[in-house]
């Protein structure tokens, strides 16, 4: 009885670390691309394209699939560059703890890297 009683909030727990080890690993990988990302468009001569290309090669293949990356590029030196990064979460975790109403549809993991232009 105490097996039948205790058995669902373990697997709740469980299934909420689980989760949260996957987003928290994740997110780290989204704040690094949108730092290399924000590198890359710090350079003179850098195209748009170029920039998003490091993005999606520093998420990897599972996360950039639906990753939008936003970049604003100053033209002359010392200009903001600002690149931002959103991951869907869906992309990151399996969704554990819909039946309870924590749903990852429609959340986004964001990172955004501001520098200077070389």
């Amino acid at each position: 009885m105490e097996l039948v009683l205790t058995l669902p909030l373990l697997l709740l727990v469980l299934f909420a670390v689980f989760e949260y080890s996957m987003l928290f690993f994740a997110r780290g990988s989204v704040v690094e691309a949108s730092r290399v990302g924000a590198r890359t468009a710090t350079y003179p001569g850098t195209s748009l394209e170029v920039v998003e290309q490091s993005v999606a090669q520093s998420l990897g293949p599972q996360l950039s699939q639906n990753a939008n990356v936003l970049v604003e590029m100053g033209q002359f030196s010392g200009d903001r560059v600002s690149v931002v990064v959103q991951v869907p979460m869906a992309n990151a975790s399996p969704d554990l703890l819909w039946p309870i109403g924590f749903g990852l549809q429609g959340r986004y993991l964001v990172a955004e890297t501001v520098m200077e232009r070389e």
